[in-house]
């Protein structure tokens, strides 16, 4: 087990052991123990009661966080010469198709969503390889097919986030920054928990949330209290 540091322990000390936060003073606190000379990313980790092997209790969904999520999300728009100008307009960082198509197959996978239109798909089939370990095939489900490619576009940039459960039943997500006032931080994760809540399985049986923790990058984590959020 690696030795934690100096500012490691510190920060651990101003945890209280065994105590669950609500969500307001786990927000505040999470700014006073981030330490680093960057910018710390504040991520959430919500345990769930449910079996992710089995399709009906699946967690999959979208979420706009209202203060967005304070970085700068690269958008690919794989779309048809029509709709290039829309998406450039929109503020994708990269519009094409057949010449973006080549680079994804030669290795290139330099952004953070791809977003494309229905007629697209079936190009995109021979890359799942490339796209699928990286999160980055664009679905149906999470707004990322769509013949609205600029809203789409625009939806991305303001702060929408797609999450998905793990094997081990938890769902990770950055909702945003340690120099987000705690008010902003607060409000992000509480719309992605209570975004999770109204999307329980009904198969889902017993507790269905059952830890929520936050961090930022080089923090330990803060163990909240499910009910107070």
């Amino acid at each position: 087990m690696a030795k934690l540091t100096k500012k490691q322990k510190e920060a651990a000390s101003k945890i209280e052991k065994n105590k669950l936060y609500s969500l307001k003073d786990a927000s505040a606190l999470i700014k006073t123990i981030a330490s680093a000379k960057f910018d710390e990313s504040v991520d959430i980790a919500v345990k769930l009661g449910v079996d992710p092997r089995k399709a009906n209790q699946m967690v999959r969904g979208v979420v706009t966080l209202p203060h967005g999520t304070g970085k700068d999300v690269r958008v690919l728009a794989l779309v048809t010469p029509d709709k290039e100008a829309e998406a450039k307009a929109a503020g994708a960082d990269h519009v094409g198709l057949d010449d973006y198509l080549q680079k994804i197959k030669d290795g290139w996978t330099d952004v953070d969503v791809i977003i494309t239109m229905p007629a697209v798909m079936g190009k995109l089939g021979p890359l799942g390889r490339i796209l699928g370990p990286r999160g980055l095939m664009p679905n149906p489900k999470t707004g990322t097919v769509t013949m609205d490619v600029a809203k789409a576009v625009q939806e991305v940039k303001a702060g929408k986030i797609d999450f998905k459960v793990d094997k081990t039943g938890i769902v990770h997500a950055g909702i945003g920054r340690v120099s987000f006032g705690a008010d902003m931080i607060t409000d992000n994760a509480h719309e992605i928990i209570q975004t999770l809540i109204k999307m329980k399985p009904t198969a889902a049986k017993g507790t269905y949330i059952k830890s929520i923790h936050i961090s930022s990058t080089m923090s330990p984590a803060i163990a909240l209290d499910p009910k107070a959020v």
